[in-house]
């Protein structure tokens, strides 16, 4: 038996969104993923998300949602974090007491998917907690589980923290997909021990742009060393980065990883 997962890189602003409510059902229809999973922390104007995109974001097809350091830029989702675990979650290395998990067994079809949100550390803005430990005590925690894929969401900035990451818990997990620098990385394969693993998905988000934000207001901070306001690009060609891993349900071992990446114009 095997499972098919699609997981689409983070999804930045209203271009994006209306990109995969485009061809989000074309490539479910193609590529027949059991279940999708995206990265939706920048889904809101490219900060954040609400509630209201989170529901958008289940109404075109997928079906969970992880998130990264920008989770709390929009406050109000502390509710669907709170009420809705089996369909959202944010990084589970978050100091204690913040709202939502960090970890959600969901069920697809009749096999258990274990859906794992952490962020990495080196040079982020703040101070979480370690993410090596964090997975040693989520494995810990869910060892007599009876669960056919582990599938882990690390929002991390560098790539040496990735990778350091991977190969801590290859053969421990099923699928570890970096996110977070919406540049996607072509490092995809399979590890030695049977975790598929991906350095960055990607984003799905305008391909004219600074990582997602308009040239013209963000390229002057690297001139001035100002700060600068965030402005998603909201027309134009959108990239559509992702990964599908299929994973042997019996073992939690991963047979194959690939990438779907293409472009549309909108």
């Amino acid at each position: 038996m095997s499972l098919k997962i699609l997981f689409i890189g983070d999804i930045v602003g209203k271009l994006a969104r209306t990109a995969l409510t485009e061809e989000l059902p074309k490539m479910k229809k193609k590529y027949k993923p059991d279940f999708v999973i995206a990265n939706g922390e920048n889904a809101a104007h490219g900060l954040g998300i609400s509630e209201k995109i989170f529901k958008e974001l289940l109404s075109i097809g997928i079906d969970f949602v992880t998130l990264g350091d920008h989770a709390f830029d929009k406050e109000e989702i502390a509710k669907s974090l709170d009420t809705d675990s089996s369909h959202i979650i944010r990084p589970y290395n978050f100091s204690p007491g913040v709202s939502g998990s960090g970890a959600s067994v969901i069920e697809v079809g009749t096999k258990k998917v274990l859906i794992v949100n952490l962020l990495g550390r080196v040079f982020m803005k703040m101070n979480f907690d370690c993410p090596f430990r964090a997975i040693d005590a989520i494995l810990e925690k869910y060892k007599n589980e009876k669960l056919s894929a582990i599938i882990i969401d690390f929002h991390a900035e560098t790539t040496s923290e990735k990778k350091a990451f991977g190969w801590y818990v290859d053969g421990r997990v099923s699928a570890v997909f970096g996110t977070h620098t919406h540049v996607p990385t072509c490092d995809h394969w399979v590890m030695p021990k049977g975790t598929a693993y991906v350095t960055d998905a990607g984003m799905v988000g305008p391909r004219d742009s600074i990582i997602g934000r308009k040239i013209e207001s963000t390229l002057p901070m690297f001139l001035t060393q100002k700060s600068m306001s965030y402005e998603p690009v909201e027309e134009g060609v959108c990239l559509i980065h992702s990964v599908m891993v299929e994973i042997d349900t019996e073992t939690m071992q991963a047979k194959s990883i690939e990438r779907l990446d293409k472009e549309i114009e909108l």
